[in-house]
């Protein structure tokens, strides 16, 4: 059964937890949400099995995940699946999807599934390293290869209403769709940035530009700290609350990566 697994990773759990994933079933193909960005019309794959995986944003989705699923037409497929990367709780996201869906072309989630992977919001709280980090890793693959499993079954595994998730939700995630893009007028570049322009060339979005030798982002922000994460030189903040607070990085994930997310060029150089 052929499969098409959509991603949107911003510092690799989601890619870690969609490439496994794939491994499993076989006649996979992964895609990136972030190239699918500029298409405007409805996207309809041609597949018998579809799933999304994304990391959990606000209790919710990423708004260019949200975005993309309005878009996505999984009527015809016969299986569709998601899975939700998360540090705490965040169960509700795939309630989000799923109702994105089911209004979009009639058809949500058969199954959606939570992964807890490390933590790497830095304005909330510092990422775990070494063993600790390690140990949250290993934990997070075996439960993705149950998940394969399940997926290969054709599991109607969707996870029960959950309360605390549920009511950050609503608190906090339609501010969130509402204002995310501007959050990034908090990103600041000290003066230890040695122009190397990793940031820019990160951003799933393709939100930074290099002007003068120092990051300016746009205003098009996913706030997936990406650029935050990967600068070598940790010179980039985030206001007040991210000095200090360490960096992450799935070890599986490179630059080159993150640049495959970006719209696919024509050879002129122009998005399609």
């Amino acid at each position: 059964m052929k499969t098409i697994i959509y991603y949107f990773t911003g510092t690799g759990n989601s890619l870690a937890a969609a490439r496994r994933i794939a491994g499993i079933l076989g006649d996979c193909e992964l895609v990136p949400v972030a190239s699918l960005a500029g298409v405007n019309e409805r996207i309809k794959p041609e597949a018998e099995r579809v799933g999304i995986v994304c990391p959990v944003y606000d209790m919710g989705i990423p708004l260019v995940v949200n975005e993309f699923a309005q878009r996505l037409d999984v009527s015809g497929a016969k299986y569709c699946f998601g899975v939700v990367t998360m540090g705490g709780a965040g169960k509700s996201a795939l309630h989000i999807l799923t109702g994105i869906l089911e209004k979009n072309c009639g058809k949500g989630l058969d199954s959606g599934f939570a992964v807890r992977m490390p933590a790497n919001f830095p304005p909330l709280f510092k990422p775990p390293q070494g063993e600790k980090r390690d140990k949250i890793l290993r934990a997070a693959e075996t439960a993705i290869d149950r998940i394969a499993e399940k997926i290969i079954a054709g599991s109607r595994d969707y996870p029960s209403f959950t309360p605390v998730s549920s009511l950050f939700r609503v608190l906090t995630y339609g501010k969130f769709v509402d204002e995310v893009r501007g959050y990034d007028r908090e990103f600041f570049v000290k003066d230890n940035c040695n122009s190397c322009s990793t940031c820019s060339e990160v951003c799933p979005v393709g939100n930074i530009t290099i002007k003068n030798g120092k990051p300016e982002w746009g205003h098009n922000c996913e706030m997936c700290f990406a650029c935050l994460h990967f600068c070598p030189k940790e010179a980039i903040e985030w206001g007040s609350r991210t000095e200090g607070r360490g960096r992450y990085i799935h070890p599986g994930l490179k630059v080159s990566d993150m640049k495959a997310q970006r719209a696919a060029e024509d050879k002129n150089g122009q998005e399609i």
